[in-house]
């Protein structure tokens, strides 16, 4: 089989990307899903907050989902459900993309460019290296959520949420509306790894105590939980001895970050960003591998999805320049060089004869910073410099470059690269 487009995944991002690679004339594409349904991971996320910068309201997960499933529908977009992707390789400038689904087998489908977007998982209790049995009651907090908002079933009564991420906060305040009493939520980080407003609407308002420099350093209970102990950590992340409190529970969440599902990239050999775990792209959303594309939770883990969206839709709009010729040949990539406070960057380079009349770089920071400042500069001049009261390593941030500032910058010199930091 022989496509022009490829997209990996059904989610918010391929479901963008897909849409707007066929509002840019590309006819012959297909999205192909894992699961039996579109949308992803919105289809368990029934609390509100999505959509308010893409649709400018409020809505569910499902309700954002639905939108770009009825978008998908309407543009008359071939989407593939139940069907496992188990093999991405290149041959040239084909792209072979192995297929498994059970009506059709083991096949191949030929792609002249595909889109990445597999979305990401959460870290699991053996990257955690916490002591103790394996007995009932412990899940990561996705687990958690599909149990309680699709399949109606409530993991335990009394709940340690580990780790403040926001599937945790969401999760803390779900529990607790269930009926369930959530004892705290520990954070091995001096700082929470969720988002300001869920911190205060799903902790705050309900009472919920937030432990920060504390982590669960066993788990008692050999059939079910029966307790955690929680301790104080330092600097180090090491468990600071005398400061251990047992806490009663059946039931323990794990909110501990999450990871790029990128067995896919690997195996086709990309290059890949250690600091997000995703591939490395150019302005274009464009990996070191030509025709191929990354975006959304894939290429780095984002706090809205409403950037996601944005973010797939540009990577969908660039594959369809890409097959229609009008993507200008790669020249020279300025690379962008993260430092000061700020762990990365996407893009992690630009082309200034390839990019747009603005370019969105995204980022996010290694640590709290208050009264600072993000600053660019590159060939020596500042070109950014935006002061901010709070910078926190739960909020995804972004800055607008100038393609006109760029070309001025490269007029005046030779740029050996752009760099991205954070000034207190």
């Amino acid at each position: 089989m022989k496509k022009d487009l490829v997209i990996i995944g059904g989610g918010p991002a391929g479901l963008a990307a897909a849409a707007a690679a066929r509002e840019a004339g590309v006819e012959d594409l297909v999205v192909l899903e894992r699961d039996q349904r579109l949308g992803g991971i919105l289809n368990q996320c029934i609390h509100n907050g999505f959509g308010l910068h893409t649709f400018k309201e409020e809505l569910t997960g499902p309700e954002y989902a639905g939108r770009y499933i009825e978008k998908a529908a309407a543009l008359g977009i071939s989407c593939r459900l139940n069907t496992m992707v188990v093999d991405l390789a290149a041959e040239g400038s084909v792209k072979k993309v192995t297929v498994m689904n059970r009506e059709e087998g083991l096949y191949e489908i030929r792609a002249r460019a595909v889109i990445l977007a597999m979305g990401c998982r959460e870290r699991p209790r053996g990257a955690l290296n916490i002591p103790g049995y394996r007995p009932a009651g412990i899940y990561t907090a996705g687990t958690a959520q599909r149990y309680v908002n699709m399949e109606g079933r409530m993991p335990g009564r009394e709940v340690v949420v580990l780790g403040s991420g926001d599937i945790g906060l969401i999760m803390a305040r779900r529990m607790t509306l269930e009926g369930a009493k959530v004892k705290l939520v520990a954070e091995l980080m001096p700082y929470s790894g969720g988002l300001k407003r869920n911190i205060v609407q799903c902790l705050d308002d309900f009472g919920i105590p937030l432990k920060l420099s504390h982590t669960v350093v066993d788990i008692k209970g050999k059939e079910r939980v029966e307790s955690v102990t929680v301790a104080q950590v330092d600097e180090d992340s090491k468990p600071i001895p005398g400061t251990e409190e047992e806490v009663a529970c059946d039931t323990l969440l794990l909110s501990c970050g999450l990871i790029p599902e990128n067995e896919l990239s690997e195996s086709l050999g990309t290059a890949m960003n250690p600091a997000t775990g995703g591939p490395l792209v150019d302005e274009s959303l464009e990996t070191d591998r030509e025709g191929v594309f990354a975006c959304g939770n894939v290429l780095h883990v984002h706090d809205l999805v409403d950037y996601v969206s944005e973010e797939a839709a540009s990577a969908g709009r660039n594959a369809a320049a890409y097959l229609q010729g009008r993507l200008a040949e790669k020249g020279r990539e300025i690379p962008i060089r993260a430092e000061n406070g700020v762990r990365y960057t996407v893009p992690a380079s630009i082309d200034i004869g390839r990019m747009g009349e603005t370019q969105t770089v995204r980022f996010r920071v290694s640590g709290m910073f208050r009264d600072a400042a993000v600053e660019v500069a590159c060939g020596g001049q500042v070109l950014k410099h935006i002061d901010r009261r709070v910078l926190a390593p739960g909020e995804m941030e972004q800055i607008i470059l100038k393609k006109s500032e760029l070309e001025k910058t490269a007029q005046a010199g030779d740029p050996k690269e752009i760099s991205v930091c954070v000034r207190t």
